[in-house]
């Protein structure tokens, strides 16, 4: 086990943590202060790479790939929280995830019926395709890029969250809905603004993975289920347990699909290493979910 393979996917590791985060924190809001269960999330990170993979590959532009993945899913958010979930908001969680469920059906089939069934793809900007030096190991700029572009958005949440007149009001509907509307707050408009950016959050993601990943419909299907991981491990409602458990989750499943197989064939016959090792890889991050949960019921942080 080399240091520089460890230290490239150390690096891939974060940066799945970090496309994780995006998705988990806008799923964490909606349950935590809009007391909603949202499995659509997953079908908004898909809808963010191919509204931007789609600007980029006719105007050329990055800026606008950005703008279209991001803000054309804070509107379809917008759209989809007006048009189907606002009847949901009082009625039990059972109903909020078959309804949400329904949405990725509906949005996986759109997006066979816009972009087709074949994989859609887009090229990582020439400005951005180049190597960066990390601690003396070669790692692909954009991969770096994503995770900056993570961190930053993750510091931007917390400022908005903890530090602004918004988040004031996101928080205090968190902790009494009925007392801020009889403050004055329009409580439908805040619900509406939070599931836009929620949404948006996703978007961004799929905009970050889709020069590095074929845009296909369903794709947000596997990330809804990784995401649901970890806001399990983190604990459910809270901003910054999806934080550490997204970077947790994301380098324990890079770093274990890598070196695993490589410690079982050290242990077992190559034939069943190369059988089991691909098996359990993939399981790895669900025993770290069941092992935290047999010490932690509530999950690493309690909800804030």
């Amino acid at each position: 086990m080399s240091i520089s393979l460890l230290l490239v996917q150390t690096l891939n590791g974060l940066q799945l943590g970090i496309l994780l985060y995006l998705t988990a924190a806008g799923v964490t809001l909606v349950l935590s202060i809009m007391n909603f269960i949202s499995l659509a999330h997953g079908s908004f990170y898909m809808m963010g790479a191919y509204f931007a993979a789609t600007t980029y590959n006719h105007t050329g532009s990055f800026l606008l790939a950005g703008i279209a993945g991001t803000g054309g899913v804070f509107a379809l958010g917008i759209l989809t929280e007006r048009l189907t979930l606002t009847s949901l908001y009082e009625r039990g969680h059972l109903d909020q995830v078959l309804c949400t469920f329904g949405l990725i059906l509906f949005f996986n089939e759109v997006a066979r019926m816009i972009w087709g069934a074949t994989p859609y793809y887009m090229e990582i900007p020439d400005q951005f395709s180049g190597i960066v030096d990390v601690l003396g190991v070669p790692y692909p700029m954009y991969r770096f890029i994503i995770t900056l572009a993570g961190i930053l958005i993750a510091a931007g949440l917390w400022l908005l969250i903890h530090r602004t007149r918004l988040g004031m009001l996101i928080r205090a509907g968190a902790t009494n809905r009925e007392m801020i509307a009889a403050l004055g707050v329009n409580i439908r408009l805040l619900n509406t603004l939070l599931f836009g950016l929620s949404a948006a959050l996703a978007g961004f993601s799929g905009f970050l993975v889709a020069p590095i990943l074929s845009v296909q419909s369903g794709m947000g299907d596997y990330v809804l289920v990784m995401t649901l991981v970890v806001i399990i491990i983190g604990g459910i409602g809270s901003i910054r347990g999806a934080f550490f458990a997204a970077l947790i989750v994301g380098l324990v499943d890079t770093i274990g699909r890598i070196f695993l197989p490589v410690v079982f064939e050290n242990l077992v016959e190559t034939s069943l290493a190369q059988a089991a090792a691909p098996a359990i890889s993939s399981m790895l991050i669900y025993v770290l979910m069941v092992a935290i949960l047999a010490f932690r019921p509530l999950g690493l942080f309690r909800a804030q």
